[in-house]
């Protein structure tokens, strides 16, 4: 006689405990929908392992009885890759309760952790060595590492650190069968082979579910250096990078693309954000470098700058002279992700072109989007150090709401055509899920489609791991 889901759930409940399966609606509110409040259905049930083992014979009785696994992190993603499909068959696994600092060597500068480790502690128990993680993101106080691998997250530091992709040495995985990958190496040169670590950053859960990570660390910078700087045009905000990544070279950590509207956003979401400057400027850029030992970057920011205005690129700048200050700079940053929640549906995206194109794309691909919809919103903004755009629109406020996700879908792929003619990326450090995957595939050739799903069908064969995330759910 075939098992019932309820002889399933009973099967892991005897595993688990009861606090490691929920089923009531109250139960699982949290894990049926992400930072954006989207929702797709509900799971036959979530499942909560408290280790690596119990992860491995969760997903191995799933695989013994055909049972669709969601593996689930911080709910903090935006493309709909975790969260459960409406057939009310997917369990949901979610790694919340691996939670531990496993190991830390600071001579090393590694860090081995659980994949439910949030972001923020990670960073927390670096900085109390004398360490830095510097994936720094927006959600660092709920993201997972797990889910930050899983995605190849990238963030604000990404020009001089890098994607998460080049902060991970080794890695532990459950396969798709509950078979245990432990490759948790904290080699900072290994040249063995392939490097099936790589397999599994970006796969968004798709190939099996990563429950620990040694990740590398950096030395925890000693000073740092805010401003926040008004420019007249994209082209100026390019041509100040060119002259900060020579001036700051790798000391400059971040560099941010702010349009005005986003200020106006932060400063409403924010009441207490007052604008920065006496005057109002199309463009901002938020900028930071950063340091350890003997490093005057009060001087070498201040000569940016000057040079910045001689060639007429910076017009005015709010410079933090203490950690507050840099505090409150950063809280524009923010602030304007609520703002743009606020006004309900509009289109998030993530793309990345070469950084010298970026004005000519936020040009053309603006007068494309308001040519179809004059009535529309653009609010772009974005990582400039790694090419990485946010063009987001908001639909016309006197749009029905019934017709508001037709109209930017068509918006969308009006976007995503300039996109091509730069031969750029749709998806730059959010992902793919099931939200971008026509457009993913569409890009793909055949040669690309024939070996991403013969990964997946060696990885996966059954199709049963996070199935029809970035591949359709029978590919």
């Amino acid at each position: 006689m075939a098992m019932t889901n309820d002889d399933f759930l009973d099967e892991l409940k005897a595993l688990l405990g009861d606090s490691g399966v929920l089923r009531h609606p109250n139960d699982i509110a949290r894990y049926v929908s992400d930072w954006a409040g989207d929702t797709l259905g509900t799971p036959l049930a979530v499942a909560r392992p408290a280790n690596t083992e119990q992860v491995a014979e969760v997903v191995k009785r799933c695989y013994e009885h055909d049972i669709a696994m969601t593996p689930q992190g911080g709910h903090s993603g935006l493309v709909a890759g975790a969260l459960p499909d409406a057939n009310d068959q997917e369990l949901v696994i979610s790694l919340e309760r691996l939670n531990s600092v496993r190991a830390l060597d600071p001579v090393n500068f590694t860090i081995t952790v659980d994949a439910g480790c949030i972001l923020e502690n990670v960073k927390q128990a670096a900085f109390e060595h004398d360490c830095d993680f510097p994936l720094s993101l927006g959600a660092q106080g709920s993201c997972q590492i797990g889910g930050n691998i899983a995605t190849n997250a990238g963030g604000l530091n990404v020009l001089r650190y890098g994607m998460m992709r080049e902060l991970v040495l080794g890695l532990e995985v459950v396969l798709p069968d509950g078979r245990l990958w432990d490759g948790l190496n904290a080699l900072h040169k290994d040249n063995r082979g392939y490097d099936l670590q790589q397999l599994f950053l970006g796969s968004e859960g798709t190939l099996g579910i990563v429950t620990g990570a040694v990740l590398k660390l950096a030395p925890r910078p000693t000073q740092s250096r805010t401003a926040l700087l008004g420019l007249p045009s994209v082209q100026a905000v390019i041509d100040l990078y060119g002259l900060a990544r020579r001036d700051c070279c790798d000391l400059l950590t971040a560099f941010e693309l702010i349009p005005r509207r986003c200020i106006e956003l932060a400063m409403e979401a924010t009441p207490e954000l007052r604008d920065p400057m006496d005057s109002a400027y199309p463009w901002y850029v938020l900028m930071e470098v950063a340091a350890t030992g003997p490093v005057d970057l009060g001087s070498m920011l201040e000569q940016l700058l000057e040079n910045g205005m001689e060639r007429e690129l910076v017009l005015d700048g709010a410079l933090a002279s203490s950690d507050t200050q840099s505090a409150q700079l950063w809280q524009f940053r923010e602030s304007m992700l609520e703002g743009q929640r606020r006004r309900g549906e509009h289109l998030r995206t993530d793309i990345s072109v070469p950084i010298s194109a970026i004005s000519d794309f936020v040009a053309r691909a603006s007068d494309e989007v308001m040519a179809a919809s004059p009535e529309c919103e653009i609010i772009a903004y974005g990582h400039v150090g790694d090419g990485n755009l946010h063009f987001n629109i908001l639909p016309p406020a006197s749009m029905a709401d019934s017709d508001k996700k037709a109209h930017l879908h068509e918006l969308e792929n009006r976007l995503f055509d300039v996109l091509d003619d730069f031969h750029g990326s749709i998806s730059a450090e959010h992902g793919i899920g099931r939200t971008k995957q026509a457009p993913y595939l569409a890009g793909l050739s055949p040669v690309e489609r024939e070996l991403v799903s013969g990964i997946k069908a060696l990885f996966d064969p059954k199709g049963l791991m996070n199935l029809g995330r970035i591949l359709p759910a029978r590919e």
